[in-house]
């Protein structure tokens, strides 16, 4: 069960004073607190240290303590038991008891999210201190499941009469104070974690701020800590400042182009595999990105070295056969040089958002592409909830986003939550493939290395034949970090922040 993956950073930064040593540390990023919902952004609690998951995932991928301190599986592999932590507290100084993990748990399964894909049948408390998962088969990815964001662990009083979450109670390192969605939330270390060493940082401050320009303004001026999601040519600028450390690193994450192969435009995978022939990925990865790395050959990258097949035939640039391809599947340039079949010509629209600052540069560089083999794409740069809202009404005809693969820890749960019959809201629309059902769920119940082997291969060359949604390059996540911190350590599955290891400077 493993998975290599994506930075999510912590660094280190400026000399203190006394005053400044008592400052929060503050982190900025794009994404806002647009909900309490553990589905929703839940991922900015956990990052932030607020939030437990049951199991934690090392930089490998492999399970770890969080909230559990450890896990058996029953011979038959229907049957988990997790041991909780001895004295966990939830932050209103409830303790943790079994019942209270188990319905959140529970609810978690109703919610959106990769929990809902897993053959669970039963989610029980045995004793005050054990939770027992049953499932229908045999399912090993569960533990890397359970470390997905939306799985954290809520207490009883965070949900109101409806069952909605009204306050975040979790039992991590720090405690929220004050939350204003959907910009900030002003956290503090509590005192009644026990989950490790007391962390030194005594306060934090999260803020959501939209615009690339400003977030490096930030880091720039001190007034950001650690500033994440930053474009390349702000990070240029950054690199040349003395109080300021700048990271660029590939992570598991891949800039895709979704299709509605379910429309007329984009339901002949000769179409598709056209529109993929006419991107530039080494353009794009050098003159927009610049990370000639970058350019994506197939849909996993490098940095998830089990799911990345090096003998699969690469994607490639070829516009004259693009060209043929169209002409094949039954589209003609009509007098403005715009395809067209059956009177209908290939007009489409192209939603994206600019929370990852890549992403409408890099939909610019796509609508050149589609103009040269005669398809006309409109860009519309609008929020991170246009696709899948789109995909849900069946609006959506392109959408590109910058989709991870290592959320949940062993890609299995995005493959699953992206491909499976119905598709996903940043994966297929209108396409499915029995093959491919088959094959993951086969994935779900082996343990055995070199089939899960063969079997991750065929999901990749199932996925880079048919193309329901398009690689077009890998993604290197910058930071910016003040150097008034130590300690700082990466990680690489974008969990956590791991701001309960750092430390201000002496």
């Amino acid at each position: 069960m493993a998975a290599r993956a994506a930075p999510l950073l912590a660094f280190a930064l400026l000399a203190p004073t006394t005053v400044v040593a008592q400052a929060p540390l503050t982190v900025v990023s794009p994404f806002e607190i647009n909900s309490l919902e553990p589905s929703r952004a839940g991922f900015n609690f956990t990052r932030m240290e607020v939030t437990e998951t049951l199991v934690g995932a090392d930089d490998g991928g492999l399970p770890v303590p969080e909230l559990a301190t450890a896990w058996h599986l029953s011979e038959d592999r229907l049957s988990w038991r997790f041991i909780l932590r001895a004295d966990a507290r939830f932050h209103d100084g409830t303790p943790v008891a079994a019942e209270a993990v188990a319905e959140s748990l529970r609810r978690v399964r109703t919610q959106p999210g990769p929990l809902a894909d897993a053959p669970i049948t039963a989610i029980t408390a045995v004793d005050p201190r054990t939770v027992e998962v049953r499932t229908a088969t045999p399912f090993m990815p569960l533990l890397a499941f359970l470390a997905e964001s939306s799985t954290q662990i809520l207490a009883p009083a965070s949900y109101d009469e409806s069952g909605a979450v009204r306050q975040v109670i979790g039992t991590g390192p720090y405690r929220i104070t004050t939350i204003q969605p959907p910009l900030r939330f002003d956290t503090e270390r509590f005192d009644g974690w026990n989950g490790g060493p007391t962390p030194a940082i005594a306060r934090t401050t999260y803020q959501a701020v939209g615009r690339k320009e400003t977030r490096a303004l930030m880091a720039e001026s001190g007034q950001a800590d650690l500033a994440f999601t930053l474009d390349p040519a702000g990070t240029d600028r950054l690199r040349r400042l003395s109080r300021v450390t700048v990271t660029a690193l590939p992570i598991p994450r891949t800039i895709t182009l979704k299709l509605n192969a379910g429309s007329a435009f984009f339901s002949d995978v000769r179409v598709r595999r056209a529109l993929s022939l006419a991107l530039d990925r080494n353009g794009i990865a050098n003159g927009l990105l610049r990370s000639p790395e970058a350019a994506a050959t197939q849909l996993i990258p490098p940095t998830l070295a089990e799911w990345h097949v090096p003998t699969l035939p690469p994607l490639r640039h070829d516009p004259a056969e693009a060209r043929r391809l169209l002409t094949e599947a039954g589209w003609t340039p009509g007098p403005d040089g715009v395809l067209s079949k059956d009177g209908r010509p290939f007009r489409v629209t192209l939603r994206t958002f600019a929370a990852r600052p890549e992403l409408p540069v890099v939909a610019a560089a796509i609508q050149e592409a589609g103009r040269g083999v005669g398809i006309d794409i409109q860009v519309a740069v609008g929020g991170s909830g246009d696709i899948p809202a789109g995909h849900k009404d069946g609006t959506l005809e392109m959408g590109l986003a910058a989709r991870n693969f290592s959320l949940v820890p062993d890609p299995i749960g995005t493959m699953i939550a992206d491909f499976g019959p119905r598709g996903g809201d940043w994966g297929a629309m209108g396409w499915s493939s029995p093959e491919l059902q088959e094959v993951l769920q086969a994935l779900g119940q082996t343990s055995d290395p070199a089939e899960r082997a063969t079997l991750r291969a065929r999901v990749s060359t199932i996925l880079q034949t048919e193309l329901p949604v398009i690689p077009v390059a890998w993604y290197d996540l910058r930071v910016a970090a003040s150097r008034r911190l130590d300690g700082v350590s990466v990680d690489p599955l974008e969990l956590s922040y791991r701001i309960s290891r750092m430390r201000w400077s002496p």
